[in-house]
């Protein structure tokens, strides 16, 4: 069975320190704890209305990151620009709303969006490879290698909302990822994942990467984050070895 990466998103240790203000706790310095105790990239989302990561971060993020980068962002032009100049590994467009806690939902790929083409094109054109952050629906799937992506992240808010009451959520995910594999994406799967929840996910075959923030950075701070790390590295390498979601 191959390997998955464990991407972890440091975006709450920005927003811990944008609650005073000041400059601590950096997130740069526990993106490079987190690549010290095994994550295989790092992810940090750059809103439009900079609640937590700041430009300087990814600007730093960029400079810093020895493993891979991984820039979450909508179709914002100035954070386009950024992107486009700093050219991380990776960048995963995302929806935003400004009242939202946090991203709820994929992106509507079926509104035909003419600034979505335009950021995959510039993306692309700067050498950065380019995910869609999409709800595990056949429609949105399809969409998506309409556009010609190489990659999409599967949402998976669902299956962390309802995980104790059933594997609906679960097979929905496991539809999405088979679909996706047929059309050529590569699949990448986050949102709400949990030390709790995320063996059934992590131990989709198909899957070749997570993406996970706020349970680790939780668990961090009660632990510190190279056991909070290494702990779900730990628990996201060993579900290739359980029974398979699915079959």
């Amino acid at each position: 069975m191959s390997a998955i990466r464990l991407y972890i998103n440091v975006d709450h240790v920005a927003t811990l320190r944008q609650a005073r203000r000041t400059d601590e706790p950096d997130p740069v310095a526990a993106a490079q704890l987190c690549e010290e105790a095994g994550a295989d990239g790092i992810t940090a989302h750059l809103r439009e209305d900079r609640r937590h990561v700041q430009d300087d971060d990814v600007i730093r993020l960029a400079a810093a990151v020895r493993s891979a980068l991984n820039i979450e962002l909508a179709t914002a032009p100035d954070i386009v620009d950024l992107v486009c100049r700093l050219r991380p590994h990776q960048a995963t467009i995302v929806p935003e709303r400004r009242e939202e806690v946090t991203t709820e939902g994929g992106l509507d790929l079926s509104r035909g969006d003419p600034r979505l083409p335009a950021t995959i094109r510039r993306l692309t054109d700067s050498g950065i490879r380019v995910s869609l952050f999409i709800d595990p629906t056949p429609a949105a799937v399809r969409a998506a290698a309409d556009l010609g992506v190489p990659a999409v992240e599967l949402h998976t808010g669902r299956w962390a909302h309802s995980w104790r009451a059933g594997a609906i959520a679960l097979d929905e995910i496991v539809s999405a990822t088979r679909l996706a594999r047929t059309l050529g994406l590569a699949v990448h799967a986050g949102h709400g994942l949990t030390y709790l929840n995320v063996q059934p996910v992590a131990g989709i075959a198909e899957i070749e990467e997570l993406n996970i923030g706020h349970s680790v950075m939780s668990r961090a701070i009660l632990t510190g984050m190279t056991e909070a790390v290494s702990q779900m590295a730990r628990l996201v390498r060993e579900a290739r070895t359980l029974p398979r979601a699915g079959v």
